[in-house]
């Protein structure tokens, strides 16, 4: 018998839904007219930003990135990005709560060195749990362990955001198999997280089954970002179909496209 191609959920993360699956970061651009018209291109709904390297209204002699990435037009999702330790880290979400009057979704990273940013899981479980009892929405960049990934999601988190390959580096999605077990057994959302280079990157994820996927460095170092962040909100429409309607099972041999049964010569 047939698979039933998989059902059509929305995204929802901590009782809120989102239309768009592309989440976006704020960081590497060349200034924030490009930041605001990359993002507006990108069509995402949440957009990521780092408290301890973006103003948001902490130094008030400086630019401030909320004037082109407005909390109106966007949910705001403070990360503890160039956090290496849970005081720091839980120090950084405390900070983001107080200067964006009270907001409690954050994205949890602690990281484990300078060189792989990969993250610190011991710390990040630790972090975790302290921001939970504190009432924060957690979403938590964790390495592609599904026994650690749903670990977090007992913790309470509300989304659980697993790497592809390390942060910045473009290589894509290195341990699929890992990632789709991470998504089966997932009772929260779970999104993609560091790693994605180009389109076809996010299409695969998607098309695995992840809800979404987040990036900042694939959109903001192309040569062109506004066109690459059109290229991933398309991507991540298109793996999503693709998911949807369920893809042809592999095959090691030809299968006729017009079947001979029935012909009459």
């Amino acid at each position: 018998m047939a698979e039933h191609a998989p059902e059509d959920k929305p995204l929802i993360i901590a009782g809120k839904t989102y239309s768009s699956r592309l989440l976006v970061g704020t960081g590497k651009y060349k200034d924030l007219e490009e930041t605001r018209l990359a993002t507006e291109a990108s069509n995402a709904n949440i957009v990521t930003v780092a408290i301890r390297r973006s103003n948001i209204g902490q130094n008030k002699d400086e630019p401030n990135l909320l004037d082109v990435i407005s909390p109106d037009k966007y949910t705001i999702l403070p990360n503890t990005a160039g956090c290496y330790t849970v005081e720091d880290a839980v120090r950084t979400c405390r900070l983001a709560r107080e200067l964006l009057d009270g907001h409690s979704l954050v994205k949890l990273e602690v990281l484990g060195d300078e060189k792989t940013l990969f993250p610190d899981i011991t710390a990040t479980l630790a972090a975790a749990e302290i921001l939970v009892k504190d009432d924060f929405q957690v979403m938590v960049y964790t390495n592609d362990d599904p026994i650690i990934a749903k670990r977090f999601e007992e913790l309470g988190c509300v989304a659980v955001m697993p790497l592809a390959a390390p942060i910045g580096s473009g290589l894509g999605i290195r341990n699929p198999f890992n990632i789709l077990t991470i998504i089966e057994n997932a009772q929260v959302p779970i999104l993609v997280d560091a790693g994605v280079g180009t389109a076809s990157d996010a299409a695969i994820a998607m098309e695995m089954g992840c809800d979404g996927v987040l990036m900042n460095t694939a959109i903001a170092g192309a040569k062109n970002p506004i066109l690459m962040a059109q290229a991933m909100r398309k991507a991540i429409e298109a793996g999503r179909d693709a998911f949807l309607a369920g893809r042809i099972p592999r095959k090691r041999y030809a299968n006729a496209s017009s079947p001979m049964d029935g012909l009459f010569f």
